[in-house]
């Protein structure tokens, strides 16, 4: 257990004075939201400061002097008063956005994505089109989210900024998956995302504090974690920081209460009042992030899980929310043109092996990464074998996660989830032979240790897989981390890449290649193969079960992230 500080408990933002019949705070009898009194009311927030200020004021005094403040404070308020008015006017929406150029641009370009476009309708080029077409909700919530990114921009903070817009942005997107209604699904998105509000505004406005909040949090000073952290050193936790930048802002109340995570475990079954439904499913979708950030799929199942009743979804229907939100996550930032850098929080969670996929025009390699195909089944030209229809398939795969899961939230063997996930892809893929390879102590070798299926031990002895060989396939893939299939090893050029124990002891026509690695370094990795070419194929859902499995396996060894 890590060492714990005790902090003191932190100061509650400024109250809406429409919560209550008490007599509003000084701050907030001098906000009364008119949009063209924001900026002088913030500007005289920071010649007011003192030492009987709260926590809060001193960070929004400390705001204003940074310039950019008060002009995205009228931008919000700008757009939310248009998307609040009695009759939701479409022509003061398409008014505002104009007024901002480059959001403009930024939410036209959206619109147009792979996300939103439709192909019967052709290039969308105006606001006002983009709201009849994707509707009301959406383009306000995509309008109040760039013009986050809009005003948080010009630092050389802003790879950190683009950082947590990007997290902020992929848990809206799960979030929104998960709701069954258009209406909380919208407000799911932005629920979700504006939890993160308090942290994005600290790493623009703040970035020492933030970095130091990022420090305690890795060291695992506070039990409480970034909570404890953000009060240890702003005075006040990023949530309520980012609840009453809200408040001034204006924003409605159900997306404050949604910025408000639940306390205590998720409830056996959904909650009665919308509401609530809607904060558990800005949980989760935060949740969900925050799972793929420390390690994958075991986090991720684990996850899964916990909300699924809350929701009145399957854990698989989680997972699955998780998959897609990364897809459109990976959609969006080429949309808008962004390029995480190297290492970064985004840049783990843009890395999904689809969007690996998408940079094959640079990376030969990538041209093999494993992706979704439609399902090969018995009787098809150019395969063998026994192949189970698609829906059987999957519910072998997603009984299996749930399985490991539920073993893994007890003390396990660790050899003991390996072979329940190999077992589980071998049953549902109906392979010839699945094997496990590991590294050998601290060599650059992995090693075959033991398998399933026709001549899995010879197959497991004759694996020696080089890192340091060049040209080498096996090689090249574990080091990439990339997860690959080879439809037919027999061709040229595929032939000149396979090492020479497996042309000699191997021989499949077909095969899988799944690499488990911790922090970015092979240790192991999954093989699994057929004799004809074309045996091995899988569709969207079992490639992500696919995935969430190995990643199982990944965690089962407990490596640090």
């Amino acid at each position: 257990m890590f060492p714990t500080e005790i902090v003191p408990e932190p100061t509650p933002p400024p109250k809406d004075p429409l919560d209550s019949g008490k007599t509003p705070s000084p701050l907030a009898q001098a906000l009364d939201f008119e949009v063209d009194r924001v900026i002088p009311v913030v500007q005289g927030l920071a010649a007011s400061t003192s030492a009987t200020d709260t926590p809060f004021e001193r960070l929004v005094g400390r705001m204003r002097h940074q310039g950019s403040f008060p002009s995205l404070s009228a931008a919000v308020i700008n757009i939310q008063s248009a998307a609040n008015s009695e009759n939701q006017s479409v022509s003061e929406l398409t008014n505002e956005v104009l007024k901002d150029v480059a959001l403009t641009q930024r939410l036209l370009r959206l619109v147009n994505s792979a996300n939103y476009a439709h192909p019967n309708r052709g290039t969308v080029s105006t606001v006002s089109r983009a709201v009849s077409l994707v509707g009301f909700d959406a383009v306000r919530n995509l309008a109040l989210s760039l013009v986050l990114l809009e005003h948080m921009k010009d630092t050389r903070h802003a790879a950190l900024v683009q950082d947590e817009f990007l997290r902020a942005l992929m848990a809206g997107s799960v979030a929104s998956g998960l709701c069954t209604l258009a209406s909380e699904s919208e407000e799911a998105f932005i629920g979700a995302m504006f939890q993160n509000l308090g942290r994005m505004l600290a790493t623009f406005y703040f970035p020492g504090e933030a970095g130091e909040v990022r420090r305690l949090v890795a060291s695992g000073t506070y039990e409480s974690g970034e909570e404890g952290a953000s009060i240890k050193v702003l005075g006040v936790s990023f949530e309520d920081f980012g609840v009453g930048v809200a408040r001034l802002w204006s924003l409605p109340e159900s997306i404050q209460r949604c910025m408000h995570r639940p306390l205590g475990l998720p409830p056996p079954r959904p909650p009665e009042l919308p509401l609530e439904r809607l904060r558990w499913a800005a949980a989760t979708g935060n949740a969900v992030v925050d799972s793929l950030l420390l390690g994958g799929g075991g986090h991720l199942s684990m996850v899964a899980e916990r909300y699924a009743r809350c929701l009145n979804r399957a854990p698989k229907d989680i997972i699955m929310a998780a998959t897609k939100g990364r897809e459109k996550l990976t959609a969006l930032a080429e949309a808008l043109v962004i390029e995480p850098t190297p290492g970064s929080v985004a840049r783990q969670l843009l890395l999904a092996p689809d969007a690996v996929a998408s940079q094959a025009a640079e990376d030969p390699l990538a041209q093999l990464a494993l992706r979704a195909s439609p399902p090969v089944l018995p009787g098809m030209p150019g395969t063998q074998g026994v192949r189970r229809n698609g829906p059987e398939v999957l519910e072998l795969l997603a009984a299996g996660v749930h399985e490991i899961a539920a073993v893994m939230s007890e003390p396990y063997q660790t050899n003991d989830v390996v072979r329940m996930v190999l077992e589980t892809m071998f049953r549902a893929l109906a392979f010839r032979r699945i094997v496990f390879c590991l590294r050998d102590g601290k060599a650059d070798t992995l090693s075959g240790r033991f398998g399933l299926g026709e001549g899995c031990d010879v197959v497991a002895q004759a694996m020696k897989i080089d890192l340091k060989a060049q040209g080498d396939l096996f090689a090249a893939v574990c080091t990439k981390g990339v997860d690959t299939l080879i439809t037919n090893a027999t061709e040229a050029r595929m032939a000149t890449r396979l090492p020479t124990w497996y042309r000699k002891d191997v021989g499949a026509q077909s095969f899988l290649l799944l690499p488990l690695l911790a922090r970015g370094k092979p240790f192991a990795l999954i093989y699994a193969d057929q004799d004809a070419p074309g045996g091995i194929g899988v569709d969207e859902q079992e490639l992500a079960l696919l995935r969430t499995l190995r990643n199982q396996a990944v965690a089962a060894f407990r490596l640090p992230n």
